[in-house]
C-alpha cells in the first residue's frame, strides 16, 4: 500500500460502526479508501468528491491485475445501491426518534482514462464521518487492508470501539442484524464456522490486535459471544526478540525461537495480555526443557552406575 494512503486514519461515528449494513470486501475497500480522505474537521457538505484510483485499490487488494479497474468500477456501482440502517445520532446524542435508512453515496463519477472513480457521500451519511467530537472509532486503514472477509472488517471495527476495555460481549441476534445476514447460517455451528472463525482468524493474521472468543448461554441456548483482545507487540519489539538467540552450547533452546503471533493468540487465556501470554508460554517451555534435561541426566547416571 502506498505510504500516504497507509498513514491515513479511518474515523467513524460509533453509531455507524454499530449500524446494520452489508458490503462485500471490494465495496468495503472503496468506502474505507474514500473515508480515509474525509477530513475530520471539514464542514459537513456534500459538495466534495472523494477519489479512489486503480493504484489505491491495487494496494488494498494486493494485486496489479489488469482487471482491477473493472472490479473497482463494478464495486462502486453496487455501492450506489447499498442501504445503511442507523439507529443512533452522531456524536453520542442518543437514539434517533426513527431509524435512518440511507445510502453510502449519492453519486459516482467514472473516469476510465485516468483509472479512477469519484464518490460523493450522501448528506445523511456525512455527519457520521466528519465533525466528530465524541463517540467515534479510529483505526488505521492499513489495519484492515489485507482482509478478504467483510465480516472480519466489521468485527475489527466493533472491537476497536472497545479497544481500551479489551473485552466485548455481543448478542448473536444483534450481530446477525448488524451484518445483515438475512437468515443465513441459522444454526449456531454454521454461524461460528462461516462468520466468526474466519473473521477472528483474519484479525489475528492481518491486524494489530490478537483476539480470542468464547460463547455464553442463556438457559440451554447460545445467545452471546464474548471477545477478548489486546494489542500485539510493536514490530520493533518483535525484531529485538527475534535477534536474541540462545548460545551455541544450548542447541535445544536454539531450536525453539520466540513464539509466533499466531501461537500466542491461540494459547492466550481469557483476561491475559499479549505479554502475559508470551511470558507464560516461555516459562512453560523452559520448565519442559529443564524436565527433559533432568530426565536425561537421570538416565545417564543410571547407565553409568550399571
Amino acid at each position: 500500500m502506498n505510504q500516504q494512503l497507509q498513514s491515513l486514519p479511518i474515523y467513524k461515528s460509533n453509531a455507524l460502526v454499530e449500524a446494520s449494513y452489508r458490503l462485500t470486501p471490494a465495496e468495503q475497500r472503496i468506502v474505507l479508501a474514500a473515508i480515509a480522505r474525509v477530513r475530520r474537521d471539514e464542514p459537513i457538505t456534500d459538495e466534495v468528491l472523494y477519489s479512489v484510483n486503480v493504484a489505491d485499490y491495487s494496494d488494498l487488494v494486493g494485486t496489479e491485475s489488469h482487471s482491477v479497474y473493472k472490479e473497482l468500477a463494478d464495486a462502486a456501482l453496487r455501492l450506489k445501491r447499498r442501504e445503511v440502517w442507523i439507529k443512533q445520532e452522531p456524536n453520542g446524542k442518543g437514539k434517533r426518534p426513527r431509524t435512518l435508512i440511507t445510502g453510502w453515496v449519492q453519486s459516482i463519477v467514472y473516469i476510465e482514462s485516468e483509472g479512477r472513480v469519484e464518490l460523493r457521500f450522501t448528506k445523511d451519511m456525512l455527519p457520521y464521518l466528519t465533525q466528530l467530537s465524541t463517540n467515534f472509532t479510529r483505526y488505521a486503514l492499513a489495519d484492515v487492508a489485507k482482509m478478504t472477509s467483510a465480516h472480519a472488517i466489521r468485527l475489527y471495527e466493533l472491537l476497536c470501539q472497545w479497544r481500551e476495555a479489551g473485552e466485548r460481549e455481543v448478542s448473536i441476534d444483534w450481530l446477525r442484524e448488524a451484518f445483515q445476514l438475512d437468515g443465513k447460517y441459522p444454526a449456531i455451528k454454521d454461524f461460528k464456522k462461516r462468520v466468526i472463525e474466519p473473521a477472528v482468524e483474519q484479525i489475528n493474521e492481518c491486524s494489530p490486535l490478537f483476539v480470542k472468543w468464547d460463547q455464553r448461554k442463556t438457559g440451554r441456548r447460545v445467545t452471546h459471544l464474548v471477545f477478548m483482545f489486546g494489542e500485539k507487540p510493536k514490530s520493533k519489539s518483535k525484531k529485538k526478540s527475534q535477534k536474541k538467540t540462545a548460545p551455541a552450547t544450548q542447541p535445544t533452546e536454539k531450536k525453539n525461537p520466540g513464539f509466533t503471533d499466531e501461537e500466542i493468540a491461540k494459547a492466550a487465556r481469557p483476561g491475559e495480555t499479549w505479554e502475559q501470554a508470551r511470558q507464560r508460554l516461555e516459562e512453560e517451555r523452559r520448565r519442559r526443557i529443564e524436565a527433559a534435561r533432568s530426565s536425561a541426566r537421570s538416565v545417564v547416571g543410571l547407565a553409568r552406575h550399571e
